[in-house]
Parts: structure tokens; C-alpha cells; sequence
């Protein structure tokens, strides 16, 4: 089962630092990543989802191979490239995994302007290594399935100096 933690940071650009840290992390093996997502609230009160995984990107990809093997099946290959890549990436994008973008959206919602959150989505955590990692880091836990004993220990890591 995953882990939701949501983070969020006075300024546009701390938020997308930090995930920056996190995907390095999971470079490490450090952490798991099932999703992060980045909020940020522009100055006219606008909210942005900031997605790691472009799902319609992905699609038209994974639709324009298929549509093109079945095209040459068929004798046309450009035409079931076309074809597939269009249902692709609208199936990609239709398709929505991981954090519940109407529950980022009301979130993000309620920050100040300039602002950003960070939703992160975790299955496996070295706890003590990537705790130091993000240590200084800043930023104030909204939102969390920690024990309250975790949370606290998440929190004191973000708000202690860097060091």
C-alpha cells in the first residue's frame, strides 16, 4: 500500500526542488515512487497540476506502434500509425493514475498566491536516508497516511536547518 504525503512551500519553486531531490532519490534506490505531483498558485489565483508522467505522451506512443503493426497487416501503415497514435494518446489522456487530480485541485486551491505543494505518492522509503536528505528542505505537512509519530518525524526534518 502506498503512502500520500502532501508539502507545501511558500514560494512557485521549492516544491518542483524537492521532487527534483525525491526522483534523484529513487535514482539512489533510496525511494519508491508511485507519483509526484507539483502545485503551484499563480499570482492571479490560478492552479497548475505539474505532472511527472506525461500519460498522453505516452499513449500516442505506445497507439502509433500499434496502429502502424496493424496497419501493415492491413497494407496501410501510415494511415493505423495515425490512427493509433490519435486513440492512444486520447485514451492517455482520459486515463488518470495515482494521486486524484480533484483532490490536488482543491488542495492547491487554498494556498496563497505564489505558492506551491507537492503530493507525493510513495510505496517503499528508506526512512533515515531520505529523511537527511530532505532535512532543511522547509515546507509544512498538510496532508499525510504517516502515524502521527512519522509525520512528526517528516516534519522536524523539513524545518530544521540545513546542515
Amino acid at each position: 500500500m502506498s503512502t500520500l504525503v502532501v508539502v507545501a512551500y511558500d514560494n512557485a519553486f521549492q516544491a518542483e526542488e524537492v521532487r527534483l531531490k525525491l526522483r534523484r532519490l529513487q535514482k539512489d534506490y533510496l525511494i519508491d515512487l508511485e507519483d509526484a505531483v507539483v502545485a503551484t498558485k499563480d499570482d492571479k489565483g490560478k492552479v497548475k497540476l505539474h505532472q511527472s508522467f506525461n500519460l498522453a505522451g505516452a499513449g500516442a506512443l505506445s497507439g502509433g506502434f500499434w496502429g502502424a503493426l496493424i496497419g501493415l497487416i492491413f497494407m496501410v501503415p501510415l494511415l493505423g500509425a495515425a490512427v493509433g497514435a490519435s486513440a492512444g494518446a486520447i485514451s492517455g489522456a482520459l486515463t488518470d493514475v495515482g494521486i486524484d487530480d480533484k483532490f490536488m485541485q482543491e488542495l492547491a486551491a487554498s494556498m496563497n498566491a505564489g505558492s506551491s505543494v507537492l503530493f507525493v505518492l510513495v510505496r517503499k522509503v528508506t526512512p533515515d536516508k531520505v529523511l537527511d536528505e530532505l532535512r532543511g528542505t522547509g515546507g509544512k505537512v498538510l496532508k499525510t497516511s504517516l502515524t502521527h509519530e512519522d509525520e512528526a518525524k517528516l516534519q522536524a526534518a523539513l524545518s530544521a536547518p540545513q546542515g
